[in-house]
């Protein structure tokens, strides 16, 4: 009897502490931003990922500067697994309005956002890097078998960008595209 209560609180221990140590690692801590970028009180920092892809650029005329046209990226977790893909697609809760669009890899779960507030503030954003910025969720969508783990999100900072500005200079010629590679860090938050 004995030893069977003893493996008991054991594997209890064990499970404890298997539980505090996810917890532990579920908690994010966000890069610092500047002030126009943090997220309101209430929200709280539920995953960071780092995404690599291009941005995408269209001459609508000879000599005109180029025009943006929306992302192409991959996010990858911590683990440097694939968890999301990013892209421009429409908003079915803004009547197909296209916005910048987050789509997680496993359950498809999927968020539509608005940036709300840039900056390229040159103490946090490097030369020729895109600027970071706060968006603010305006759509969302649970995965097909009721897939969340996104779709809570409220708000996302772009931070730590690398890359990704359109060239300097009027483009080409009408209809000439552009895809620019570019890196950075995405923070989603939720309401806590």
């Amino acid at each position: 009897m004995f030893a069977s209560t003893k493996k008991v609180s054991l594997l209890l221990t064990a499970g404890l502490l298997v539980a505090a140590g996810a917890a532990h690692a579920a908690e994010v801590t966000p890069p610092p931003v500047p002030s126009n970028l943090e997220v309101p009180e209430g929200h709280k920092a539920i995953r960071i990922a780092h995404a690599t892809g291009t941005q995408n650029y269209i001459c609508l005329g000879a000599g005109l500067a180029w025009t943006f046209i929306g992302p192409q990226a991959t996010l990858f977790d911590d683990e440097a697994e694939q968890s999301m893909t990013h892209y421009l697609s429409p908003n079915p809760e803004e009547g197909g309005l296209a916005r910048a669009t987050w789509r997680h890899s496993k359950d498809t779960s999927t968020v539509w956002a608005v940036a709300i507030a840039p900056s390229t503030d040159p103490a946090y954003v490097a030369p020729g890097a895109i600027p970071w910025l706060k968006l603010q969720v305006v759509g969302r969508q649970d995965g097909p078998t009721a897939g969340a783990k996104i779709s809570n999100t409220t708000f996302i900072q772009r931070v730590n960008t690398q890359g990704g500005s359109a060239p300097a200079g009027g483009c080409p010629s009408t209809g000439a595209r552009v895809f620019v590679p570019y890196e950075t860090d995405y923070v989603f938050y939720r309401a806590e």
